[in-house]
């Protein structure tokens, strides 16, 4: 395993500028990262402001060509460039890019088209990551993808921070949000099999964004050394959050 850290930023909290600057404050404690956001609440506002209804099948943006022009300009414009001057206020050298900048991130169409230009990643340039990282940079990456016709794609940012992490064969992958870990019935577990996550899907446990999440954290957990879904505590503390080991099911290529 490689000593990088992946961190993936939730949407919800990337317009708070009080927690973006403890976020930041956090990874240069941390040491080498690498760090993929969404931002799909201002993704949903922008697509609303421009008289389009957001639409989610699985916990997943349902991707049409209008659609993919506001996640692009969130996604890759504001939110990216927002998370990066908050890092470098706070000392980190931070590189912010999309998975369409050097195809770092390739993707094929999801679902068959049947989500639209929602993509799912099928190659991670990880070499071109660890230079960047090996130079002292913290690469900050949104998961708009490059797909096969030269177009972006909308990859739900869970799913490219797996895809990343075991591509890089990270040391550990942090899902980190404003909530403490996974919650049942009010408690946060302190642990989840991966077998267990589309029961907790299915029971209506696991709902909404965490859907995709967990089955991201469970496949991942077969190619780094270890999985974790929680608030920022997570970057100091090694026992807080949910831990997630592997299911079942194929790791990413």
């Amino acid at each position: 395993m490689s000593e990088l850290t992946v961190i993936k930023v939730g949407g919800n909290e990337v317009d708070d500028a009080e927690w973006m600057a403890r976020l930041a404050a956090a990874v240069r404690r941390r040491g080498p990262a690498v760090i993929v956001h969404g931002g799909g609440k201002e993704v949903t506002d922008l697509q609303r402001t421009l008289g389009a209804e957001p639409e989610w099948r699985d916990g997943l943006r349902v991707t049409s060509p209008e659609a993919m022009r506001a996640v692009s300009m969130v996604l890759s414009g504001l939110v990216n460039k927002r998370l990066v001057a908050a890092l470098i206020g706070a000392g980190v050298d931070a590189l912010g890019v999309s998975g369409e900048d050097a195809s770092l991130l390739r993707a094929i169409v999801a679902a068959e088209g049947a989500m639209g230009r929602t993509g799912k990643i099928v190659e991670v340039r990880a070499e071109l990551l660890r230079t960047w990282t090996r130079t002292g940079l913290t690469p900050v990456i949104s998961p708009v993808s490059r797909g096969p016709d030269g177009g972006p794609l909308n990859v739900n940012a869970d799913d490219a921070a797996a895809a990343v992490a075991a591509a890089l064969g990270a040391e550990e992958l942090l899902f980190v949000s404003n909530v403490p870990g996974v919650l049942v019935d009010g408690r946060t577990r302190g642990g989840v099999d991966g077998d267990e996550v589309e029961e907790m899907i299915g029971s209506g446990v696991a709902s909404g964004g965490m859907a995709p999440k967990l089955r991201a954290a469970a496949r991942a957990a077969h190619a780094v050394g270890s999985v974790r879904i929680g608030d920022l505590e997570m970057l100091r503390d090694a026992d807080a959050g949910t831990r997630v080991r592997g299911a079942r099911l194929p790791a990413f290529a």
